[in-house]
C-alpha cells in the first residue's frame, strides 16, 4: 500500500456543532503532509480521530493500513504523536519520561537504554537527561516530546502544531529535527500548522483548511498558482519604452501610475537574468528592480476573503476536548 493515510468523508460532530465536516486526502508513505489553517479550523480534531482518541462520527479513516475505528490498538502500535498541549510529567527527569514512555511500548532492558540514549542524543538533550522537565525550556521540552514520539520507531508521526509559541530560533530547529527524521527513516510526518512558513519550508504537500473544510490541496508551488504569476517591478529611465516588450516568459506586462514598469512572469528569480538581457539590448537603464511572489496567506485571502493571520476563537468544545484528553 502506498499510502500510509486514506481519510474519506470524515465527519466528527459535537452535538449540533460539525468541527470537521467530510474531509477527505491521501498522504503517501514517505511523505510531509501539513494539514495549514487558523485555531478552530478542524486541524486538532482530525488529528486526535486519526490516532484514535476520538471516535468520528462518520466517514473512514486508515492510518498506516488499520482502520482507526476497527483496529485501534493496531494504529496505536504504528503510530507517534506530539500534541499540541505539553504532555511530559515535569515532575520526572528526561530519561525517565522516555523510560516510562518505552516501558508502554513493550521496551526493555539494553534496548530501551541505547534507544533513549540515541535519540536523546538526536535532540541534543543528553547532558539533560538527569535533570527535571520543570528545569527546561519551552524549546527543550518540545526536543524532548519529539524523541518520546520516536522511541517505538512509528510508521506515522503525527506533530499537532509542534513549533506553537517557540522563539524563530528554536522553531528552525524543530524544523531541523522534522527534516532529518524524514531522510534517515523515511518517515510518514502529519503535521497541523498555522504557521505559513513552516507549512511552506517543511512539506511536500499542503492541505489548506477552515471551518472544518479542505478548501484546496496540493504542493506550495501549486497552491500559489491559485492567486497568480509572480510580478517584477521595474524603475526605469523611460518607462514607456517597454510597454510593449515581449518574450516567452512575460505573461503580461504594464506602466504602473507611479512610472514603475510592472511585469507579470512565472518565476522571478529565473525570469530576472533574461529582463536584465532585453533591457541592456534596448539600451534602458535599471533604477531599480523589486518583485513579489505569491504567499499562502494570500493563497488563503483569495480563498476565503481574510488572512490566514486572523485567526477566530477556538471551536466551543476545544476546552472540552483537551480535558477529556488529559483524562484518557
Amino acid at each position: 500500500m502506498s499510502e500510509a493515510l486514506v481519510v474519506e468523508n470524515l465527519v466528527k460532530k459535537y452535538g449540533d456543532f460539525e468541527a470537521v465536516k467530510g474531509v477527505s486526502f491521501k498522504v503517501k508513505r514517505g511523505e510531509i503532509f501539513a494539514f495549514l489553517g487558523p485555531n478552530g479550523a478542524g486541524k486538532t480534531t482530525t488529528v486526535h480521530v486519526l490516532t484514535t482518541l476520538l471516535r468520528p462520527t462518520s466517514g473512514r479513516a486508515i492510518v498506516a493500513g488499520h482502520d482507526v475505528v476497527e483496529e485501534p490498538m493496531e494504529v496505536r502500535k504504528r503510530i507517534g504523536i506530539v500534541f499540541q498541549d505539553p504532555s511530559l510529567d515535569r515532575e520526572l527527569t528526561a530519561w525517565e519520561n522516555m523510560y516510562i514512555h518505552g516501558r508502554i511500548y513493550g521496551l526493555k532492558g539494553s534496548e530501551l537504554r541505547e534507544k533513549i540514549e540515541r535519540l536523546l542524543k538526536f535532540v541534543e538533550l543528553w547532558e539533560f537527561k538527569d535533570k527535571p522537565v520543570k528545569t527546561f525550556s519551552g524549546g527543550m521540552q518540545r526536543r524532548l516530546e519529539i524523541a518520546r514520539s520516536l522511541l517505538h520507531e512509528p510508521e506515522v508521526l503525527f506533530l499537532d502544531e509542534p513549533t506553537i509559541g517557540l522563539d524563530p530560533q528554536t522553531r528552525a530547529h524543530i524544523w531541523d529535527y522534522i527534516r532529518a527524521m524524514k531522510e534517515e527513516h523515511n518517515m510518514t510526518i502529519f503535521l497541523t500548522t498555522h504557521y505559513m512558513d513552516e507549512a511552506e519550508m517543511l512539506a511536500d504537500r499542503i492541505a489548506i483548511i477552515d471551518h472544518g473544510k479542505i478548501i484546496a490541496e496540493g504542493t506550495a508551488e501549486k497552491l500559489k498558482k491559485l492567486v497568480g504569476n509572480d510580478v517584477i517591478y521595474f524603475k526605469l529611465d523611460a518607462p514607456e519604452e517597454l510597454k510593449c516588450l515581449e518574450s516567452g516568459f512575460i505573461r503580461g506586462c504594464k506602466v504602473l501610475p507611479d512610472g514603475r514598469v510592472a511585469l507579470e512572469v512565472e518565476n522571478a528569480a529565473e525570469a530576472l537574468p533574461g529582463l536584465f538581457e532585453l533591457a541592456n539590448e534596448r539600451g534602458i537603464r535599471i533604477l531599480e528592480v523589486t518583485y513579489h511572489r505569491p504567499t499562502l496567506n494570500d493563497v488563503f485571502l483569495h480563498l476565503t476573503g481574510r488572512e490566514i493571520r486572523d485567526e477566530g476563537p477556538e471551536n466551543p468544545m476545544a476546552s472540552f476536548v483537551r480535558m477529556r484528553m488529559r483524562r484518557r
